[in-house]
């Protein structure tokens, strides 16, 4: 052992006298860029779950699944494309977290599809927890974001967080910030915020008011109303989609998104006059629908 201690001694002092490397130096350095390395991720990864724990109700019994979604469906064209740093503010690099509290006794279909398309646009964490509230979750719901993407722990490689947390809440619930926002609440007010995450809203006051009207229109008569209610609903439905596409126009919206998703939920699909059956059958076809269907069977 003295021998070996020398000749490796000897061998450190010969390479710096040549002005090379101490190879000892070379691996401790790399060693060192590793150990930085896992401690930046680990940093990352415990300021993530800073921002969903320390939401006042989340108190989490299961992690479900996370992932990095990434679709392969058709995609769409939204007008008007839009960047993260302006509409949140520039935030250093940080992962921007989404978390959302809903009922597995009502799934949020909007947020299904429109998680579809955000990750489309960006490179969106998805998690699924249960809460302890919540008895038990069909298993279609608790896979619903998607498989565990193998790189999860690394949260500096995405944009955007989207935690969905199964929980017994009377409405659901959304918080963007934990530390200086108030929860958004209903799912038409959390399909608006999540929807100008994609496109800016109609510049024309009038094609935003339209856009409004049957967002609001979905989630308070097709959703809620009575029979008389979602029939009327569904004559105005057919009536404008024998003039255009879309319901706001040429160009696919959120109005598109809730209707389709009320339509379904309400169990009206099946009864739709033609023009609303042809518009269904337009929506599926990009895609970002398929997974509504599934949570319903």
């Amino acid at each position: 052992m003295p021998m070996y201690q020398q000749g490796d001694s000897r061998s450190s002092e010969h390479a710096l006298q040549n002005g090379e490397v101490d190879p000892a130096v070379s691996a401790l350095e790399a060693r060192q860029d590793e150990i930085l390395r896992k401690l930046y991720e680990l940093k990352a990864a415990v300021e993530g779950l800073a921002k969903t724990v320390t939401t006042p109700d989340a108190d989490l019994d299961v992690t479900v699944s996370s992932s990095f979604s990434s679709q392969s469906s058709r995609s769409i064209m939204l007008e008007g494309s839009t960047d993260l740093d302006t509409l949140l503010g520039e935030d250093l690099g940080a992962l921007r977290d989404i978390v959302i509290n809903a009922n597995p006794a009502r799934p949020p279909l909007t947020l299904l599809v429109l998680h579809s398309l955000l990750s489309q646009r960006y490179r969106v964490l998805s998690t699924v927890h249960v809460h302890s509230s919540v008895s038990s979750v069909p298993p279609q719901l608790q896979s619903c974001l998607g498989p565990r993407h193998p790189d999860s722990y690394a949260r500096h490689l995405f944009q955007l967080g989207f935690t969905l947390i199964w929980k017994d809440v009377p409405k659901l619930e959304m918080k963007f910030s934990v530390h200086n926002m108030c929860p958004i609440e209903g799912e038409a007010s959390v399909a608006r915020f999540l929807f100008k995450l994609l496109a800016p809203y109609p510049s024309d006051p009038a094609a935003a008011t339209l856009v409004d009207s049957w967002v609001d229109t979905a989630f308070f008569q097709l959703a809620e109303g009575s029979s008389k209610e979602r029939a009327a609903v569904l004559r105005a439905l057919n009536s404008a989609l024998g003039r255009s596409p879309w319901l706001s126009g040429p160009e696919f919206s959120l109005a598109d998104v809730a209707c389709y998703c009320c339509v379904l939920q309400s169990c009206a699909a099946s009864s739709a006059p033609a023009n609303v059956q042809r518009w269904m059958k337009s929506c599926e076809n990009l895609g970002h629908f398929s997974s509504t269907k599934q949570l319903l069977q």
